[in-house]
């Protein structure tokens, strides 16, 4: 039996002609890849990947399906550099070259979801202290009124750090495919909030948010807490001044407190005290800031085996780090999903265009949300 540092070596031996293999296949890829530009032939050619997989497998014996994920691995990278060559993504690619660098941030009007005191409001004053700021009762109100133009902007959170992502906001996203501009990570800090005449130990019922109800989860059982949920924080509050019961407070942001003359029962409710609400800019008009730093897309996947471990593998070769994927289901098509991706990067490298542009090729449906700075 051969000792370890005799398989090692035989190893790096295989490794430098694994090498050397590929760097000639690559080659061989790059000069199919001018034949298909030479002549216009799509780059994919899903029907011939399939036959060689599939010949792979049979070929690899006991590694078979090693040897298929190896082969899908280059195949994947082969097209990336044949969608170089021909150019993929054109019209993309313009619109991103042309796109503004600048937002509109004076007298502008800018949509949220709820009333003053809400999160979506102070998050929309962070984001437009020169704005002006239109509140609508739902998100879907806010995506319409962009529609109309109704607004320029709309301010509209996507994820809390706590009870995750707020999958109607996601739905509309995919729904609408407006452009992300922009977007703030909102600190959360929620007081329980009631009458001027009531104590601590009057209060029996609280109304909230469904959101902010799960982000202070443990403070609401610990205190045997019943749960009313509202279509927002700053709601319940003005609704809680306006029923007048003593035994009945609101969770909320301090602001809607003072907001609504309700009196400060307790503070830093939430079970996490690095709460963090994620906020987004959504318009109709791609802008691209210089340092922007993060970008969304959104896409279906192709029905083929292993399209989703293919396209992580694109990001991957490229050291691209993915800050979210969310997965949604299609209205009106069983067990098929569409998907939104966040990662970090900028258009402004070659590498990061030149990925975005394949996809557009290749990914159903595809979408460029935007490349916009997360403040």
């Amino acid at each position: 039996m051969k000792n370890l540092g005799e398989i090692r070596t035989e190893i790096d031996k295989i490794d430098t002609e694994l090498i050397e293999l590929f760097k000639k296949r690559m080659d061989c890829a790059k000069a199919v890849g001018l034949y298909k530009k030479e002549n216009n032939i799509p780059v994919l050619n899903q029907n011939r990947e399939n036959e060689i997989l599939d010949n792979v497998e049979e070929k690899g014996g006991e590694y078979g399906s090693h040897a298929r994920l190896l082969f899908s691995n280059i195949m994947e990278l082969s097209r990336a550099l044949q969608h170089n060559i021909v150019g993929s993504g054109k019209k993309l690619r313009a619109d991103i070259l042309n796109a503004s660098s600048k937002m509109q941030t004076e007298n502008v009007k800018v949509g949220y979801q709820g009333i003053k005191g809400a999160n979506g409001h102070e998050a929309t004053l962070k984001l437009f202290p020169n704005g002006d700021a239109v509140n609508y009762k739902t998100f879907a109100d806010v995506f319409d009124a962009v529609d109309r133009e109704e607004v320029t902007y709309g301010v509209l959170p996507v994820e809390n750090s706590t009870a995750g992502s707020v999958s109607a906001v996601y739905d509309l996203i995919l729904k609408h495919r407006f452009y992300i501009v922009k977007a703030l990570d909102l600190p959360i800090d929620y007081c329980l909030a009631g009458l001027k005449q009531s104590e601590f130990s009057d209060i029996e019922k609280v109304w909230s948010h469904p959101q902010s109800l799960s982000q202070c989860a443990n403070y609401i059982a610990k205190n045997n807490f019943d749960s009313t949920p509202f279509e927002n924080t700053a709601v319940a509050a003005r609704e809680v001044a306006s029923e007048k019961r003593l035994n009945v407070a609101a969770i909320c942001s301090y602001k809607a407190a003072e907001e609504y003359g309700l009196k400060i029962l307790d503070n830093h409710l939430q079970d996490d005290k690095g709460n963090t609400t994620r906020f987004i800019v959504i318009s109709k008009t791609l802008c691209i800031p210089e340092n922007a730093n993060k970008i969304s897309l959104c896409f279906s996947l192709p029905h083929v085996t292993g399209s989703l471990y293919g396209l992580l593998c694109r990001f991957n070769s490229l050291g691209l780090n993915l800050t979210k994927i969310e997965s949604r289901p299609r209205k009106g098509k069983d067990f098929e999903y569409l998907f939104y991706l966040d990662f970090s990067g900028s258009v402004y490298s070659d590498n990061v265009i030149d990925l975005i542009s394949q996809l557009s090729e290749e990914m159903p449906e595809f979408s460029f949300l935007g490349n916009y700075c997360e403040l």
